[in-house]
């Protein structure tokens, strides 16, 4: 058995790195990109989403399995939503339907490792010198995705999924995951299997199902499956956020579940 020490070689490397962070306009994610320009050369490294829920992994870790889905497989996916950036919280990889993941231990990554009965969980405690106390992305992520397409992992000890941060949270979500561009409610909650029957009573609107936009009135709120494969609250040609006065992490009462 491997120890700790080890450094594991990748039979398949990933051949591409997305990032997905709470981080927002500024420096941070190109600074991220362009040190792995540097230090994984010929890797692609594309900013997949900058602008998941601040500081809720609990929140955005729910978003990650639809993100992913349906995108190139080999992909390394480097998840940073690190409120406990500089503490204790540790670091994950994941072997996960054909791509790895890597983030803090902090729940993030859970409902991405649950979709693949083989995944294979690691605790990495590999840190490289020059880690800041704050900007773990560029200091620790970064650098541990380099290694990972390069085809190695370094300092990984394998643990169960039953014992990292958030293995007790619930398989999904009936909240309000993330607020995009258009003001769009997205949850936690897979639209398959949900009735179409049902309506939601929320912000003095009962807010039913349609198929799409167009199907319903300038200004009427509806849920319906999104591109994600998520159920979505949105307003045609309106703000489903301000119409309804829904941000992230409130809940949304649906009556009954699949």
């Amino acid at each position: 058995m491997p120890t700790s020490k080890d450094c594991r070689r990748l039979s398949e490397p990933p051949r591409r790195i997305a990032l997905l962070t709470d981080f927002g306009a500024g420096p941070y994610i190109g600074q991220m990109q362009l040190l792995l320009s540097a230090i994984a050369a010929g890797v692609p490294a594309l900013s997949l989403i900058a602008d998941l829920a601040p500081f809720r992994p609990d929140l955005a870790g729910y978003l990650l399995p639809g993100l992913s889905a349906g995108m190139p497989t080999a992909t390394l996916y480097v998840c940073v939503v690190d409120p406990g950036v500089g503490g204790e919280r540790g670091v994950l990889a994941a072997s996960v339907g054909g791509n790895w993941l890597i983030g803090p231990d902090n729940g993030l990554l859970v409902p991405s490792i649950r979709r693949d009965a083989g995944a294979h969980v690691y605790r990495v405690a590999w840190r490289p010198t020059g880690l800041s106390d704050s900007f773990h992305g560029r200091d620790l992520f970064a650098p541990l995705a380099a290694r990972l397409v390069q085809g190695e992992l370094p300092e990984a000890t394998p643990v169960s999924p039953d014992d990292i941060v958030g293995a007790d949270w619930p398989a999904q979500l009936a909240k309000v995951c993330y607020v995009d561009h258009f003001g769009n409610l997205i949850s936690g909650l897979p639209a398959s299997g949900l009735d179409p029957a049902i309506n939601l009573s929320v912000g003095g609107f009962e807010v039913g199902h349609a198929r799409t936009f167009c199907e319903v009135p300038v200004g009427q709120p509806f849920w319906y499956r999104n591109a994600f494969g998520l159920l979505e609250i949105a307003v045609n040609q309106g703000r489903a956020d301000r119409v309804l006065g829904l941000s992230p992490g409130d809940e949304l009462p649906f009556p009954q579940w699949p």
